[in-house]
């Protein structure tokens, strides 16, 4: 094959190459609104196919319950928020293994196909010359006085940095799952109670019906009574909508359609109230530890510490070895087919002026430096006032679970002794609706209750940065109670 051919048949290929790269973006429609007051007719991208959720298949058979160990698992398979976090640590893995690629030589292989004319003699004779060949370049950094071992400093930190931000990305889904879960559990419970309620409501109109039929009450007695049950009937209606909705909230955090069905357990009547025993100063101290997005902040400030050699070094001196070998052919070959070339030379570069460059790209590290430990500190002075304030709040929530259980049995005993006062003719239809809103009163109370001490056990856990313990005590009672 001549070197004609080869030359046409390779111009070739580059043309279909960029043929089939460049059209797209040279020759697609870019359209532009024509007036402030007209917006361009376009067409919407087609939608991204969305993953299958996935679910264990023990979940899958009919009749199964969902823990909140399920829910958990769940939700971080499939939320693509975890997924975000978990993919930018893979993407700060492979930014090190690029850093670390200056500590090796670069080899570099060019072809090189070229076609001369020339003319002599004022145009008289025209020389045509034809070279092709290969070539080899090795550029090796020998010598940077720390420049990249500050890069690759740098990204190591980054990585580690991912790390604990996926870490905590993890954990804050976690804590959402957990407290969508409770305010399910609660409102599936406050539904229950409201049943309860509607039934007391009715034993009273019965009650107030008897005694009208009697002829020992008035029709207001009965009217008073219907009244107490379309209120009671109407809670019930309204907290039926939102147990549908809060399971839907939860279906969607599990990273599932909010039509999926399923159902979960109970809410605990006993609770773990021992894993409140720890002091507020412990907890602070095991934060300042354990905190994922508090150990991010630290290594970022670090990181921009290994910023700072980086730039210093952009203005010291460099050593490189470098390298190169090449083969060239000539058609026509008028003395020799071809020849063969090659170099080696070290080269040492000193940055002598860079218009103050260097100095201020330095300065402007440092304070970056700076700028990020104080980030830090701030961050970790919040995190104290996190502690602090959601284990005040677990002991508040502690203590209203024991003074709600007071309340709702003297409340129980309060209706219990009105009705039986009401049915026996010495008590009057207002005291039995009064003592019976006292006890709705008092059942919610109670519910929510325990609701908040589950809720704030889960944040005081992520605000300490330790959410498994959490997770495992409150599955432990979930599960003890058993389904529904």
């Amino acid at each position: 094959m001549s070197v004609r051919r080869v030359i046409v048949l390779g111009l070739a290929a580059a043309a279909i190459g960029c043929s089939s790269l460049g059209p797209r973006g040279l020759t697609a429609p870019a359209p532009v609104p024509e007036a402030p007051e007209r917006p361009v007719q376009l067409s919407p991208p087609a939608p991204r196919e969305m993953p299958s959720p996935v679910i264990p298949e023990h979940l899958l058979e009919p009749g199964a319950t969902f823990t909140l160990a399920d829910v958990v698992d769940i939700a971080l398979r499939n939320n693509p928020v975890t997924r975000t976090a978990w993919l930018e640590a893979l993407s700060a893995a492979a930014e090190l293994g690029s850093t670390r690629s200056a500590y090796y030589p670069r080899l570099d292989l060019t072809v090189d196909a070229t076609r001369t004319q020339q003319s002599a003699l004022g145009g008289q004779f025209d020389f045509l010359e034809n070279s092709y060949g290969p070539a080899v370049d090795l550029s090796w950094l020998v010598l940077d006085l720390g420049g990249r071992a500050a890069d690759a400093e740098d990204a190591r930190l980054g990585l580690l940095a991912a790390d604990w931000t996926h870490t905590a990305t993890v954990q804050n889904v976690i804590l959402g799952v957990q407290q969508t879960f409770v305010l399910y559990l609660n409102s599936k419970a406050q539904l229950e109670a409201a049943h309860t309620t509607v039934a007391q409501a009715q034993a009273a109109l019965d009650a107030a019906e008897a005694r009208h039929d009697a002829g020992v009450a008035t029709i207001a007695e009965v009217l008073q009574a219907k009244t107490a049950l379309s209120q009671a009937q109407l809670a019930v209606d309204r907290l039926s909508g939102q147990v549908l909705a809060l399971r839907g909230s939860l279906a969607t955090a599990m990273g599932l359609p909010a039509s999926t069905p399923y159902d979960v357990g109970n809410l605990p009547d006993e609770l773990p109230l021992e894993l409140t025993t720890r002091t507020a100063e412990e907890l602070i101290e095991e934060a300042r530890a354990a905190r994922p997005d508090l150990a991010a902040a630290r290594l970022e400030a670090e990181q921009a510490t290994a910023r700072i050699q980086s730039a210093r070094a952009q203005g010291l001196p460099k050593l490189w070895l470098g390298a190169s070998a090449s083969r060239v052919y000539y058609d026509p070959a008028t003395y020799a087919e071809y020849g063969d070339s090659w170099s080696a030379r070290l080269l040492l570069g000193v940055p002598l002026f860079t218009g103050f460059e260097t100095k201020y790209s330095t300065e402007k590290a440092r304070q970056d430096a700076a700028a990020s430990a104080s980030r830090a500190d701030t961050l970790e002075q919040q995190v104290i006032l996190e502690v602090w304030t959601s284990y005040y709040g677990l002991q508040t929530a502690t203590q209203l679970v024991s003074t709600t259980r007071d309340l709702l049995a003297s409340a129980e005993q309060s209706e219990r002794v009105a009705m039986g006062r009401y049915q026996e003719g010495v008590g009057t239809i207002l005291d039995l609706l009064t003592a019976q809103s006292a006890l709705a009163d008092a059942r919610a109370e109670e519910i929510l209750a325990r609701s908040s001490w589950f809720y704030a056990l889960a944040q005081l856990a992520h605000d300490t940065g330790v959410a498994s313990p959490t997770l495992q005590a409150s599955v432990a009672v979930v599960e003890q109670k058993g389904s529904p």
